[in-house]
């Protein structure tokens, strides 16, 4: 019969164990996010890369997954680029594929502990503290990178430590456990359990090579659990895919089922030749001392994903038509509308998100644009037939507007101090291009209201206004230049034509009046040909604004 004192200890052990494993997790979470936010610009360009090419989206995978030491994020991450339609399946399964691979750096890492290393992260800890009081940013970024690194050793140091995974009592009781549970599929299950709790294969993985390091697992058993962890990271993937549409549940599918594939062959393989495969390991790490035990399980680990990965990229189209059968496209009898390159999902990558605000804003001032040509285009040749066309892209601005004003507001709480003005500026920029928008609808309702009561403008009224829309139309190719592509070379450009629009406006309206006294313009024209002179100058100063939004992101907007 077990003591009292015995029952107590072997609590205590445990609860050591869980706050190692606590720990361990904490440091993760932090070195990842300081990775994520420092690597900004770098997953920027590798993400403007993606491509059909398998190789290189295995590539551009496992690079941002080494950067983020998250497969999970990245996997989340390729979700919500392929439910706003950025990226195609084909384009996203080699990404997935590699991020596998990416995610191997960390069990490479906790394989590498020693005494000496110990100690090394035990300073980068205290550094990285005392580097969190200091001002700048940078530092700090750094500072959370080091305390993050250092917590996952002294995590994994908690765990392996006398009053943990060192206990005998606890060594006892988790060997008799395997003594149990050593069949192949019931490990792969606790893999998977195990790594869909605490969500993260890369804490799993580090868990399982320490209890190997501290000779509690045998490392033939490890194998599997090893396996089951690379089945139970797909959890956090399809919980992200819960709510997105078809193509981002496929992403997930296709995650799950690479997985499942992996870890079947590798089960059969190991299966029917463990012991030669345990043979080969411990001949590429000889020796019984902790790194070496380690090292066996972290380099299986690794030929696991890249074997994986060798073996299914060239059926990355048979996965795609797969998932496709699987997860059949829903039938949607409403118009709905929805954000082009935006998902909420996006929202834990920062950087990335704020790279898609700007192509679905970039996509909006498209339709501005083409508004703007369909309502001067109706004047000019008397055409009031695209007004269908006219209504359905305004509605889809004033989606975009509403839609992507909520997105930055939530992005506003998670992006570095350094890109708070750019939200800023976007914000700007959307109220800007929204009233555009809503000029364009007032000029082809002006020209519907004439033509329904058989009023025309004279040809030197129709001349006059077409000076105007010209300067318009000019300076809006200039400040979408400006503004899609961070050009400060056209505005001083944009602020001359800016300043002619208003000379015009005023040499226009003088005119207008002198024709009306002298008898040569009728009244009931007036207030159609005064609201578009009006109109049109305002617009100029909407395009001012969009255009100097790249240069003064929170300056002074002129009062529309």
């Amino acid at each position: 019969m077990v003591s009292a004192d015995k029952i107590i200890q072997l609590l205590q052990s445990l609860i050591w164990l869980l706050a190692g494993v606590g720990v361990f997790i904490v440091g993760m979470n932090f070195m990842s996010e300081a990775l994520e936010k420092s690597a900004g610009e770098g997953m920027k360009r590798l993400l403007g890369r993606i491509s059909n090419n398998r190789f290189s989206g295995v590539g551009i995978g496992a690079a941002v997954t080494a950067i983020i030491q998250s497969s999970s994020a990245t996997s989340v991450m390729v979700i919500g680029l392929v439910n706003a339609g950025v990226m195609t399946l084909m384009q996203a399964t080699p990404i997935i594929m590699g991020a596998n691979i990416g995610t191997t750096i960390t069990g490479v890492l906790v394989a590498l502990k020693n005494d000496y290393f110990n100690m090394l992260m035990y300073l980068f800890t205290f550094a990285g503290v005392m580097m969190g009081f200091f001002k700048s940013e940078k530092i700090k970024l750094a500072g959370l990178l080091c305390s993050g690194l250092g917590l996952i050793f002294v995590g994994l140091n908690v765990m392996s430590s006398e009053q943990a995974f060192g206990n005998p009592l606890v060594e006892s009781m988790f060997q008799g456990i395997f003594s149990v549970i050593n069949f192949p599929l019931l490990l792969i299950l606790v893999g998977v359990i195990f790594t869909a709790l605490i969500q993260s294969s890369s804490a799993a993985t580090g868990v399982v090579i320490t209890m190997v390091g501290t000779g509690i697992l045998p490392l033939d058993l490890a194998l599997f659990i090893v396996l089951g962890a690379n089945i139970g990271t797909c959890v956090t993937a399809l919980l992200a895919s819960v709510g997105a549409n078809a193509n981002a549940k496929r992403v997930a599918f296709i995650h799950f089922t690479f997985n499942v594939i992996g870890t079947a062959l590798f089960t059969a393989i190991v299966w029917i030749f463990k012991e030669p495969m345990v043979n080969a390991l411990i001949s590429m790490f000889p020796g019984n001392d902790s790194m070496s035990l380690q090292m066996r399980v972290s380099l299986f680990h690794v030929i696991f994903n890249v074997t994986t990965t060798c073996v299914l990229l060239p059926f990355v189209s048979k996965l795609v038509k797969y998932s496709c059968k699987v997860i059949k496209d829903k039938k949607s009898t409403e118009n709905v509308y929805s954000l082009k390159y935006v998902d909420d999902r996006l929202l834990t990558m920062p950087s990335v998100a704020l790279m898609q605000v700007k192509k679905e804003i970039d996509y909006m001032f498209s339709l501005v644009e083409k508004n703007i040509t369909l309502s001067f285009n109706a004047l000019d040749i008397e055409n009031i037939e695209c007004g269908d066309e006219m209504s359905n892209n305004e509605a889809i601005i004033d989606f975009t507007n509403g839609a992507l004003t909520k997105f930055l507001i939530k992005l506003s709480s998670v992006v570095e101090q350094s890109d708070e003005q750019v939200i800023g500026s976007y914000f700007h920029v959307l109220n800007d291009l929204e009233r555009i928008g809503d000029h364009a609808e007032n000029f082809f309702e002006i020209r519907e209201e004439m033509v329904s009561k058989n009023i025309v403008f004279s040809q030197i009224a129709k001349e006059d206004i077409g000076k105007m829309q010209n300067k318009v139309m000019k300076m809006l190719g200039i400040s979408k230049e400006a503004f899609e592509n961070s050009n400060r070379e056209v505005l001083s450009e944009l602020t001359i034509l800016e300043e002619e629009t208003d000379q015009i406006k005023k040499e226009l309206t003088a005119s207008h009046f002198n024709r009306l006294a002298d008898g040569d313009c009728s009244m009931e024209v007036s207030p159609y040909y005064s609201s578009m002179v009006v109109g049109l100058e305002r617009v100029a100063d909407h395009l001012v604004n969009v255009g100097y939004s790249i240069v003064s992101p929170i300056g002074s907007q002129k009062e529309k």
